[in-house]
């Protein structure tokens, strides 16, 4: 099981300097990625910057960890610009993006940026299969329902061809969103329990086998907070996360109250105390 980190930007206070300290101090610790939260405009909840930027300041700062926004809400973006700021990353980065992806649940946000909200579950669809060609093809040809591409294509390439597509969604993902899953995703961000999981799970196989893909290949991710209400027994649910076979896990220091000064020695505790088995 791969373990790695949220980033706690609001709880940084928008200190680039702890920003960058808090992404070394994760990558010297060896944990595996880095999650970066996603906001363009939303009412006021604290600073937090818009997650691909973020991630090409982390890129110079960093050599190894894995990067990831969690999520970018898809159908609110241009597809086009944004199959071209992550090849960017990822060629800056040297292959370490992971792009999560959902649909939002705001339509205020979707109005700010020009986009419809409705049918953005369709739209999004249709995205992933157009990144993917966009990463992958020098020239691409496509009319879709949202998006036309003519003999033309982004240049460079990233270095993965095609940069890895996860999905998250609000709590236990509903049977659409499981075949959206099963369908196009290379791995999903788990917000349901562990006695949830299982159902889920086999739903997103089933959806993966009817599209003919292997679903041992669609990766899983939750999170665990090692700080707030549930500290006592944090590390109990690595242990049954890595029981139930996850693949990936995003330990949490926010939430908890810290200060800014106070989050990279939680996560050095916090990893000296990992259950190793």
């Amino acid at each position: 099981m791969r373990i790695g980190v949220s980033l706690p930007v609001r709880e940084l206070q928008d200190d680039v300097g702890a920003i960058k300290a808090f992404a070394q101090a994760a990558e010297g610790l060896g944990l595996t990625h880095l999650r970066v939260p996603e906001q363009i405009i939303r009412p006021e909840s604290g600073p937090l910057h818009e997650p691909l930027t973020m991630m090409a300041l982390i890129a110079g700062a960093t050599e190894r960890i894995e990067l990831v926004p969690s999520v970018i809400v898809l159908p609110a973006r241009q597809t086009v610009l944004l199959a071209k700021q992550a090849a960017t990353i990822d060629r800056l980065s040297g292959g370490r993006l992971r792009l999560g992806i959902g649909v939002g649940k705001e339509p205020t946000e979707f109005a700010a940026q020009g986009m419809d909200f409705e049918g953005r579950g369709t739209r999004s669809e249709e995205q992933m299969v157009l990144l993917r060609r966009l990463w992958c093809e020098a020239q691409v040809n496509f009319e879709g329902r949202w998006d036309k591409v003519v003999g033309a294509g982004i240049n460079p390439l990233p270095i993965q061809q095609p940069i890895p597509l996860w999905i998250g969604a609000s709590g236990p993902p509903a049977p659409h969103i499981r075949r959206r899953i099963g369908r196009f995703a290379d791995g999903w961000f788990v917000l349901c329990g562990p006695e949830v999981f299982p159902e889920v799970r086999d739903g997103i196989a089933t959806a993966a086998a009817a599209a003919g893909r292997d679903a041992a290949l669609i990766g899983a991710e939750a999170g665990v907070a090692v700080v707030g209400p549930r500290e006592h027994e944090w590390r109990e649910r690595v242990a049954e996360w890595r029981e139930i076979g996850l693949s990936h896990l995003c330990l949490r220091t926010l939430g908890g109250g810290l200060a800014p000064g106070q989050h990279v020695g939680r996560l050095e505790r916090a990893v000296a105390d990992l259950p190793r088995t």
